[in-house]
């Protein structure tokens, strides 16, 4: 606990520091303010999802990994689950990272889709919710949002028979990532823009224009949203908008209560 209240004000201040630098090098009049809209708010996420989302989390996918092993293994086995079983397991440890990055990324695919319908849709629309979008607001996840979503995308990986030891290395890299693709700046990767997610490619994902609405769910490869017809990344110009029409609350507390208030 005691290096956990030091690494989050520690972590939130070289992220500020950095990305305040690479929006630096945006025109002035496309900057936001260093407290920007919703900054408290995002800022409050930063420190439930450290003490609390990503422990919530665990628990969940424990709990889902308790069947799955005994269903496999005919007991709880941790090494078993973490090392995998079968002839997946026993590829080299970067095929079988860079299998599960694949295949983990479609099924990511699929579970962002599936989030923006229906009763999912609440618990998805507070990340939706920011309208003054930044690498800031990329915390802003309802914590059952993340559970729902990383049960999703373990147990099929666990019982494929795959070592998640094989990604150990690399989830630190995937976070960074996921928070870049929120920042404030429009850059693609050039030739690679059709390849790899970009923060141009996610922030279109996250503007309130129509033109843009329900497309680029992809997290890492925007192959699937190629194949499947949700790919939208215009070369002219970058999303100015952004935010939901859903009515999502301010405030973490009442942004944590909104997926069960009933709607009228």
């Amino acid at each position: 606990m005691r290096e956990a209240l030091i690494a989050i004000p520690v972590s939130f201040m070289v992220l500020l520091v950095v990305f305040r630098l690479l929006e630096l090098t945006r025109p002035r009049d496309k900057r936001l303010p260093v407290l920007r809209a919703g900054f408290w708010t995002d800022a409050a996420y930063w420190v439930f999802t450290a003490l609390a989302t990503r422990h919530i989390t665990r628990i969940v996918v424990i709990l889902s990994l308790v069947p799955l092993a005994l269903a496999i293994y005919g007991r709880v086995d941790g090494g078993l689950i973490q090392n995998g079983y079968g002839p997946l397991s026993r590829l080299p440890l970067w095929l079988q990272a860079v299998l599960i990055l694949v295949i983990g990324d479609f099924i990511g695919y699929w579970m962002h889709r599936l989030f923006h319908t229906g009763r999912l849709w609440r618990f998805h629309a507070v990340h939706h919710s920011s309208t003054a979008l930044d690498w800031l607001a990329s915390v802003r996840v309802h914590p059952l949002n993340d559970a729902i979503m990383r049960v999703a995308g373990v147990l099929p990986l666990v019982a494929l028979g795959f070592a998640p030891i094989a990604v150990a290395g690399i989830v630190p890299l995937l976070t960074v990532f996921a928070i870049l693709l929120h920042a404030n700046v429009d850059w693609d990767w050039g030739p690679l823009r059709a390849v790899i997610a970009s923060p141009r490619f996610h922030r279109w994902h996250h503007t309130s224009e129509a033109e843009g609405r329900d497309k680029n769910f992809s997290g890492l490869l925007p192959l699937w949203d190629i194949l499947f017809g949700t790919y939208y990344m215009p070369r002219d110009r970058a999303p100015a908008v952004f935010g939901t029409d859903t009515p999502v609350p301010t405030g973490l507390w009442r942004q944590l209560a909104f997926p069960f208030r009933r709607t009228t």
